[in-house]
């Protein structure tokens, strides 16, 4: 874990049930680490690129959290620049909560999953909403996915404030059709040559 999430997610509270539950003179060694945590790296920038959705949290006027999951092609999020993120927002059910809830907190938790390979990435940062301008225009054109139809009505740019990465332990692996194709390709090629073959040797018997 990197000093700066440890900064923002270890409050008094927090701090006082690790103490409470002895795993808090693990974590008082990551409050003094070099490794600041705030800046995303190339291995960082790689993994975000290859996902094609993630987990957003937001926090209404109520106090109340919610969790949106956002997805499109591989690369709708994108790496602006070390400590920037930002993906064109598409038309979904009109409901704009998140939208909404950013208005009054611009706050959010972000999770990356990779479930095959039981990866997940966490990410704290700041999101801002840009619509209906020709700044807004602009970041839609930049961000915008080739080819992508659904009507795009906004632009998010979330400033990353730390990021942080979990342990595999309890993410079961899950795969997306296009992964099971591509691991299931040489058992059925495999099967196609024996079903060949085995027409090869009936053709001899006859």
């Amino acid at each position: 874990m990197s000093r700066r999430f440890a900064e923002l997610a270890f409050t008094p509270q927090v701090k006082e049930q690790q103490q409470q539950h002895g795993s808090r003179h693990l974590y008082e060694r990551v409050e003094t680490s070099d490794q600041l945590g705030d800046k995303l790296g190339e291995f960082e920038r790689e993994f975000i690129g290859e996902r094609d959705g993630f987990y957003m949290a937001s926090t209404s006027e109520t106090g109340w959290p919610y969790v949106q999951y956002r997805g499109g092609e591989p690369g709708f999020l994108c790496v602006i620049d070390e400590r920037t993120l930002g993906f064109a927002d598409l038309r979904g059910n009109k409901q704009y909560i998140s939208v909404g809830n950013l208005q009054h907190d611009d706050r959010v938790a972000l999770f990356l999953m990779d479930y095959p390979n039981q990866r997940r990435l966490k990410i704290l940062g700041r999101a801002k909403v840009h619509e209906g301008d020709a700044e807004a225009q602009r970041l839609i054109a930049a961000l915008k996915v080739k080819g992508e139809t659904t009507p795009t009505e906004r632009a998010i740019v979330i400033h990353v404030e730390a990021f942080d990465w979990n342990c595999p332990q309890h993410i079961t692996p899950r795969y997306t059709q296009a992964e099971l194709a591509e691991a299931l390709e040489p058992m059925r090629r495999k099967m196609a040559d024996l079903e060949a073959e085995n027409a090869r040797l009936k053709a001899m018997l006859k």
